[in-house]
Formats: C-alpha cells, structure tokens, sequence
C-alpha cells in the first residue's frame, strides 16, 4: 500500500481511457449536412459468438431523423451506434437497438448453427471524416462484438441515390415539418395495386388506434404518418406451416424462430430499400393477411396483420410499444429457452426492473408506503403504481410497475402511468 501514490497517475490514466468518449454539445448544421448516409450491416454468429461486418454505405438527399440530444442515449438498448470526431473522441451522433439476430441468439437453434443478419442503420452525413463505431451488447450489458471504421464523406464508394425512383408515397397526416416532428412510415405488405386504398384506409385506422392511448393522443402534434405503398406480385404473405410462400416486397413470414404467431420480415434492406428518400425515422409494417399475429423490434420495426380483428386495437398498438418506445413486455410464461433478464442486471427497458438499479426506473412515482414487492389486490389494476413481481417473459426476479398494463395483456385499453412517462420522455428526446 505504501506504494499506492506512485501508482496513481497510472490509475487515473487507465480510467479516463475506460470512460465513454465525451457527449459533447455540437449544432445540427455544423457538424452534418441535410442529407442521410445509410450504413449498411451484417450481424452473424451463433448463442456465444457474435461478428459484425460493413456491407456497404449509399447517400441520399434530405436527414429526417433527430436534430436534438446528437450526442446522447435515452435508452441503452441491446446495440449501439455511435459517430465520433476522430481528432477530439467527442461524440456527435449516437443511436440505441435492438435486433432480431439477438433476440434469435436465445433461441435453440443459435447453439448448433452460425447465421447471419442485415441491419441497415441512418446516420445523419457528416461534413468531414468520422468514426462510427457500432455496439452489440448481451443480455448482462457487457460488450460482445464491437467494430469501428472509418467514414469519409468524399469517399467515391458511398452510393449517392438521390435521383432515384421513389416508391410511391404520400403523407397520410402530417402535423408539421421534419425538423420539428417525428416521421412513422406505413409500408404496405402484401398488397397488390388494386388493394392500395384498402390499405390507405387501414393507415386511418391504425393511427386511430394509436392517438386513442396516452400520452399519444396528447402529443399529435410532434408526429407525422406517411403511407409507403410498394406493389406486391401476391397477395397476403408467406406461412410457412401450410407450406404456403408469397412473393411479397418484404419477404413477411409466420413461423420466425418456429413460433406460428411470430411475423418478421428477413430482409430489413428491402424495407429501406422502398423507403429511400422519403421522410421516415420508425416503421409500422402492414401485412395484407387476416392471421394474427406480428412483432416489434426497437429501433427497428413493428408489423402487424392488417386485416385481423384484433390488430388494430392490440397489436400494433402493443407492438409500437416495443419498437417506438423501447417498452418491455410485462407478461411472462417461464418457458424461454434462455433467461433474458438475468438478476444481477438492470434492463434497459423503463417499464421492467430487477431491483438492481431501482432508483433509475419508477421508484419516483411509488406511494409513499409501497411495499417492494408490492402484492396484487385486483384494485386499480393500471393506475396503482408499484413493484409487482413477474414480467419480461419470468415470474420470479423480474417486476412491473402495475398489475395490468398495454404492454402486459391485449385487453387493457390503456398504457400504465410508468409507460406513458416513459414514451413521453421518449417523445421530448427526439423533438425538444
């Protein structure tokens, strides 16, 4: 010990080096330009391996994306992207998801096969050289896979696609410019030309859906809706289990990871793909079919049957969940093949905790005199804040802020008061 203060420098060196680059303040406009650079990822591995590779980079004109908090995260997720001044290690620009590919490596199938998965990401273009380093984390938020390269906006290799064909689109409602408001982009599946207004018709419906939960209804006016309508060849989409494939724009699919409910598309390049040049920063997929089902994956996508009964007033709103507001689900079942919230761990989801970290959660919003854990009495089942244990597919270790919420079972109406703050929050992040 009698040589702890020589070691010191040491010390304080190797922990400024283990500190996140600095969240630097930086305007908009000068360190960007108005345009989009597109980042195109390959994901592979197996449940203990993950790679991560650059595919390819293209450029298009207009950015629709954030121009508040560059430099910060309000949700940590299961993956980070983030830009970086190479010169000064200042962060100019960071971005959270999360992935199918991760959520497959907890599958059965990841401990015998290596696979692969794209994942395109947008980043505002840069005026001058960058570092993007791009995050994948696991289920204890440690670092698993991490690549960092370099971006030069002069680089001849960057596609430029800012002449190119537009799918056809137009805003369904539009509550104010871009830069002030935050773009969900429908993108029709499955549906052949003729189908179009049936579904500009369920677009309507869809954001109907929405607006009627709070604090959505509250906050209309910092959101925007445009319709994407490429053509299908099929109608409907594909289902595996009848032995029935469509040759649809996306490529929807039942049967993801085996589970018949479960929907996704594979190809998330095709979604960009249509959508390149039109105003968009979340995507809600509607799959021209009546089965239910659907998923949502955070920063990712939601897709939803269009046509089944209980879509629009469940799934897509449930789903959105995920994928716009980064929401856990509150359910649980106990049969996951792997245990996706283990117990020394926060979640990075503001609607589930362990404990562990309690104070960064709801713990603000408790009545005074709340029992953790707080025990169900079948009152006030989505209003009474407390910390009920079950939740995030596990009945014991993992709790809820309710009894009852959007996020828990399909016959709620309502998001409870934790999840509502949450997506409010959220929602001044990307616009305030």
């Amino acid at each position: 010990m009698r040589h702890l203060p020589a070691l010191l420098p040491a010390l304080l060196a190797a922990l400024m080096a283990a500190m996140p680059a600095a969240a630097a303040t930086h305007d908009f406009d000068e360190v960007f330009t108005d345009s989009t650079l597109r980042i195109d990822y390959i994901f592979s591995g197996t449940n203990r391996t993950q790679h991560i590779a650059l595919a390819r980079m293209s450029k298009t004109a207009g950015w629709y994306g954030r121009r508040k908090n560059l430099g910060q995260l309000l949700l940590g997720g299961n993956g980070q992207l983030t830009v970086l001044d190479p010169a000064t290690g200042d962060t100019l620009y960071r971005h959270s998801f999360s992935t199918l590919f991760q959520e497959w490596q907890s599958t059965e199938e990841a401990t015998r096969v290596e696979r692969a998965f794209e994942n395109p990401y947008l980043i505002p273009m840069p005026r001058q050289r960058v570092d993007v380093e791009v995050t994948l984390l696991d289920t204890h938020n440690r670092v698993t896979s991490q690549l960092r390269h370099t971006v030069d906006p002069q680089d001849i290799l960057i596609a430029h696609h800012s002449q190119r064909r537009q799918t056809p689109w137009h805003y369904v409602r539009q509550a104010g410019d871009s830069r002030d408001c935050i773009d969900i982009c429908f993108v029709a599946e499955g549906f052949s030309r003729e189908q179009m207004p049936e579904f500009l018709a369920m677009c309507d419906s869809s954001i109907a859906a929405i607006t009627a939960h709070e604090p959505y209804s509250s906050l209309m006016d910092r959101f925007n809706f445009v319709a994407v309508m490429p053509e299908s060849s099929d109608n409907g989409v594909s289902r595996p289990l009848l032995g029935e494939w469509k040759d649809t724009p996306l490529g929807a699919h039942y049967s993801t990871f085996y589970v018949d409910r479960y929907l996704t598309i594979p190809n998330i390049s095709r979604l960009y793909d249509y959508c390149t040049g039109i105003p968009f920063e979340h995507f809600i997929i509607l799959a021209n079919t009546e089965q239910y089902g659907g998923g949502g994956i955070f920063n990712s996508y939601t897709i939803a049957s269009a046509r089944s009964p209980r879509s629009k007033l469940e799934v897509i709103v449930h789903e959105f969940g995920h994928s716009f507001g980064g929401l856990g689900d509150e359910y649980y079942y106990d049969d996951q093949y792997e245990t996706m919230y283990p117990a020394d761990t926060e979640p990075w989801e503001p609607n589930l905790t362990t404990l562990v970290d309690f104070d960064s959660k709801w713990r603000d919003m408790l009545p005074d005199g709340t029992a953790i854990p707080t025990q169900p009495d079948g009152r006030n089942l989505t209003t009474q804040v407390g910390v009920y244990e079950g939740g995030g597919y596990q009945s014991k270790g993992v709790y809820r802020p309710t009894q009852e919420c959007r996020m828990k079972i399909n016959e709620v109406k309502e998001f409870c008061p934790v999840c509502q703050r949450a997506i409010r929050r959220l929602v001044d992040y990307y616009t305030r």
